[in-house]
């Protein structure tokens, strides 16, 4: 790995041990370097003081607080050492996620709302996690009962504070502060500016990174672009302008729920392939939502705001605002969907003629003419195979693969990412190869155990 001069610094002022952690623990995220904010937030790590970080969405936070925990984790302690909250169930899987492929021998449990309790509760007393990820409101019941002690915990990390204030979990997050009488170290991340920090946080000396500059080097490699719609409702113009995009990425961002499943429902009515994401779908239908997208099952996911702050889906290449985002904020951060890091991409606003763009919006945007006769995309290489197993049942990662390699006849190459969850996993497949996967498998055991294998609907 190449690393910056500032980065060596840092690694002199580690011990060799915290050194050979950290190079493991990248060279498993398969991440050849640091950008500059991750790298100064190892740096101020070292310091006795709260750190409030501030981030746009898609800048690699994740990273940037999960790094310098790891050096203030206890190898020999078997207690909870570190609480991380997030706003939303995604959010907390995502971050949990990221902990388990850094593979440094801690363990660690994640806890939500839609997910069994009693589970959760086994996994912490049997599995003795260093550290627990969870939303606030699933955190409170845990405290409530008695499942974890907290006065071990030395570290709370806040991710997306700004956006756990917004959704009204204030009491939560100051319930579990207070019972936290041993802590040493608070990490407030967010992608706003904070004008005031509650009283409740009680942030002690903190240290303030301020990186939301980087919206202003997201503008260059950003387009915005307006589609006029002839008539009021848009979803003709909507579908002409996916068509038009044809297998490229894309999120459709509508302001609300029933929206989303009008829209989800006539796109897939003109044979396109989507998958919807909202607030009021139950975890699994998100999770298998979330996954096809990421996977490249599908192209097109539409969604309320839900989907603009705080998920790890790559390579977006369009975000398009069916409806007028409701603020400067809502539009900042969904086309932060797009154009991250050294990406381009493209934003459109779908406008009728009745529409005016808000003042925050350049009004001199350029038009996107679109042609008159456009071709459905091509369907999406890959396909997803549902598993009705997964963590809980001892199944993992390698054994998915060794079934589909032996018993289903497919090679590498067949075979995308593999996501197992708690209870069920999900695989990618080549769409070529799943009808021949189906019959190859009827009736086989994976790992010794009956289970419904079936493509994802």
């Amino acid at each position: 790995m190449n690393y910056s001069p500032v980065f060596l610094f840092i690694f002199v002022t580690m011990t060799k041990k915290e050194t050979n952690l950290i190079q493991d623990v990248l060279a498993n995220l398969k991440i050849e370097k640091l950008n500059p904010m991750q790298i100064n937030a190892l740096e101020v790590s070292n310091q006795d003081k709260d750190i409030i970080l501030l981030s746009p969405t898609g800048s690699g936070k994740t990273i940037a607080f999960l790094l310098p925990l790891l050096k203030n984790l206890n190898p020999d302690n078997g207690t909870v050492q570190a609480l991380i909250l997030a706003p939303s169930r995604e959010l907390a899987l995502q971050i949990n996620s990221v902990f388990q492929q850094m593979n440094t021998g801690w363990k660690s449990c994640c806890c939500y709302g839609g997910h069994a309790i009693a589970e959760e509760k086994k996994s912490i007393l049997g599995n003795k996690p260093a550290v627990i990820i969870g939303t606030p409101g699933r955190i409170t019941d845990h405290l409530s009962k008695g499942n974890f002690d907290p006065t071990t915990i030395h570290t709370l990390i806040i991710d997306e504070f700004d956006k756990s204030l917004e959704f009204g979990f204030h009491d939560e997050m100051a319930e579990i502060i207070e019972q936290l009488p041993n802590l040493k170290k608070r990490v407030l991340l967010s992608a706003t500016d904070i004008d005031e920090i509650p009283e409740f946080v009680e942030i002690n000396k903190a240290v303030k990174l301020d990186y939301l500059d980087p919206d202003k080097a997201q503008s260059k490699r950003l387009t915005l672009m307006k589609v006029m719609s002839p008539a009021k409702d848009k979803i003709e113009t909507l579908s002409k302008l996916l068509c038009s995009l044809g297998d490229s990425s894309s999120i459709v961002f509508c302001n609300h729920r029933d929206a989303v499943d009008r829209v989800n429902k006539l796109l897939k009515d003109a044979k396109l392939e989507t998958e919807k994401f909202h607030g009021g779908m139950e975890q699994p239908e998100r999770e298998r939502a979330l996954y096809k997208f990421r996977n490249g099952s599908c192209h097109i996911l539409v969604s309320t705001d839900l989907a603009a702050r705080g998920l790890d889906i790559p390579e977006i290449e369009h975000v398009i605002h069916y409806h007028l985002p409701v603020n400067e904020e809502a539009f900042t951060h969904r086309n932060g969907r797009t154009a991250r890091w050294d990406a381009t991409g493209t934003s459109y606003l779908i406008l009728s003629s009745e529409e005016k763009t808000p003042e925050y919006i350049p009004s001199e945007l350029e038009e996107l003419i679109l042609p008159e006769h456009v071709s459905r995309p091509p369907k999406s290489k890959w396909v997803t195979l549902y598993i009705g197993k997964g963590k809980k049942d001892k199944l993992n990662k390698i054994d998915i693969a060794g079934f589909l390699y032996k018993k289903g006849n497919l090679t590498r190459e067949d075979v995308g990412s593999i996501d197992v969850k708690e209870n069920y996993a999900f695989v990618a497949i080549k769409r070529g190869k799943i009808k021949q996967l189906l019959n190859l498998i009827q009736g086989e055991k994976i790992k010794g155990m009956k289970t419904i294998i079936e493509e994802a609907r």
